[in-house]
Formats: structure tokens, sequence, C-alpha cells
């Protein structure tokens, strides 16, 4: 293992409570970086194993003043390059460059490096993609479908309805207590990216629908201990593969839709929908967690081009150019 950099991932897991997924991107990216150096020409591990491999080998040994020395303006240019050259998305580039840049910046307040050798380095252009979204009204006809008379099915279901109407994250989803839901206030307490609070109101159709579900779970699981809001058919806790194939499953039949089926679409759903019923930002802002309005804004632009469709179709001097 490296010192510098297991000891960087302990304090953005521990310390900043980064969620798991945003540790391995990054543990990923920090030791992808070593490697390229020591294993200079040689093509980049790419997936988990050849990481794992790659840590077991030459970059295990290099010393800690080695592990600083390293980190040069040179070094991480040619890393990129390497990247971008290995079909690497600027994208994945990218989060691999403030994945660096994090932790050097986290070197130099721990005094080890002068400065952050990523600041001024070029970063390459990404093509702007627009969140993809159900459209409001296939989501309009699952919402209208009843669940059968099983745990499976209504778990499933709500599932689907809370990550739609509530915005969460699949992680929140996951992580939900039952002490979480505030029936009496209407609202569900998340915990979000770096424990940050915030409260997610329930309206009376979700409401109902939590009810009924919650009715048939104490019914299902009469002496189970978990505190969990969702559970597996084994009385378990989510995780959050179940998560993706339960959406998978459910939404399958919607198949004039996006062709993709993720929960974080629901999540774009529902704000896309939001915004084009008339919320504001702001609002919508905080609903979802985002720690700055400019996360936000992606979604005008779903709504402006809805406009712009709509006017297209509408204008009369559009109709006669046509």
């Amino acid at each position: 293992m490296l010192q510098y950099p297991d000891s960087f991932l302990e304090y953005i897991s521990s310390g900043r409570r980064y969620s798991e997924r945003t540790v391995l991107l990054y543990r990923s990216a920090l030791y992808r970086f070593y490697a390229s150096i020591v294993r200079s020409g040689d093509k980049l591990p790419v997936t988990a194993e050849d990481v794992e491999a790659t840590i077991e080998g030459a970059i295990s040994e290099l010393s800690a003043p080695a592990q600083i020395s390293l980190l040069t303006s040179e070094n991480i240019r040619s890393f990129i390059a390497l990247s971008l050259k290995e079909g690497l998305s600027p994208r994945s580039v990218n989060l691999m460059i403030s994945a660096l840049s994090s932790y050097c910046k986290w070197l130099v307040r721990e005094e080890k490096l002068e400065s952050n050798p990523v600041g001024k380095l070029y970063r390459p252009k990404e093509k702007k993609r627009l969140p993809d979204f159900y459209k409001q009204e296939d989501m309009e006809k699952f919402l209208e479908l009843e669940a059968d008379d099983t745990f499976e099915s209504m778990r499933n279901r709500l599932i689907i309805t809370m990550l739609y109407m509530t915005g969460m994250r699949r992680a929140e989803l996951v992580s939900l207590n039952m002490d979480d839901y505030d029936k009496g206030r209407g609202v569900f307490h998340i915990t979000g990216k770096g424990g940050k609070e915030r409260e997610i109101p329930v309206i009376p159709f979700l409401s109902e629908k939590i009810n009924v579900y919650l009715q048939k779970r104490n019914s299902s699981f009469t002496e189970c201990k978990n505190n969990s809001f969702f559970l597996t058919d084994k009385g378990e806790t989510l995780y959050l593969a179940f998560v993706n194939n339960v959406v998978r499953k459910e939404l399958a039949a919607l198949k004039d839709s996006v062709g993709k089926k993720t929960p974080h679409l629901l999540r774009h759903s529902f704000a896309t929908h939001l915004l084009n019923d008339g919320a504001d930002l702001n609002s919508i802002k905080e609903v979802l967690g985002h720690s700055s309005l400019a996360a936000t804004q992606v979604y005008t632009h779903n709504s402006f081009e809805q406009l712009k469709k709509i006017y297209i179709t509408a204008h009369p001097r559009a109709k006669k150019r046509r």
C-alpha cells in the first residue's frame, strides 16, 4: 500500500464522510497515476482487478519521499495524455484530475507538498450532455398502476415512487431508517453527501403508498428487528445493486422512454418535471440537496429544449417554414 494516498483516502472517508463510491473512484485515480509513472510505457490498469494487481506490484514499494517527488506537473500532464490515448473519456479523465487535485491540496495542508501541481493544468473539454429523464406521462401511467398484494410488489413499487416523488439519491434511499420518516410532519429526514442533512416533504399521494407498505412490512416481518425502512425479501437491509435491479424490472415496460433505466434518471425526472410545472430553482436545489445552484441549473436546459419543441410545433410561422 501507499502511505500518503491511503492516509488521504482515510481522511475523505472518515473525516469528510465521502460516499464509498467516491472513495473508490479517488483510490483508483491515485493508484493509476502512480502506476503510469512506475510502469512507464505500459498500459494503464483499467479494471478493479488490474488496479489491485498493480498495487501488489511495483508501486507498493514506493517510498514516502518518492510518493511526494512524483507529484509534478510534468508527470500529471503525461498521465492525462496517456489516459486519453488509452481511450478514457474526457469526463473520466477530469474526474481523475479532480481526485489528484484534492489529494495534492490535502498534502499541501499537511505540509508535505509546497504547492498543488494540478492547479494550472489543461483539462480535456467534455461534450455538454443534458440529463436524460423519463416522460412525465409515462411516470403518471406508472403511478396509476396498483401493486399486487405481496410485500415484494408493494416494496418495489414504492421504491420507484419514492425515487421519483422525492428526488432522493439511490444511496440515500438505501440508508433510510424507520426513524427517518416523520409521519406527523410528513417529511423524510435525509443525510446526504458529506453528511449534509435536509428534509424532503411527503405529499398525500406518497403518504398513502407509504402507509400501505409499512402495514405490509409489519405483517410480513413480525419478529424483524432491522430498523431499515426498506427490506429485502429476507428482511435484510437493501443494497445499491438491489435498487438498480428493481428500477430495471419495474420500468421495463416504458419502451418509448429512455433506453437505460437507472435510479438516477428518476432523480433527473423529478427535477425536470418540477421545473416544467413552475417550481423555482432554489426550492428544487434544497430538495435535491445540491450544495450550489450551478448543479441544479442544468435542468433549465431540459426545460428550454421542451419549450423550443413546443414553440416550433405551435408557432404559425414555424409551421409555414416547415
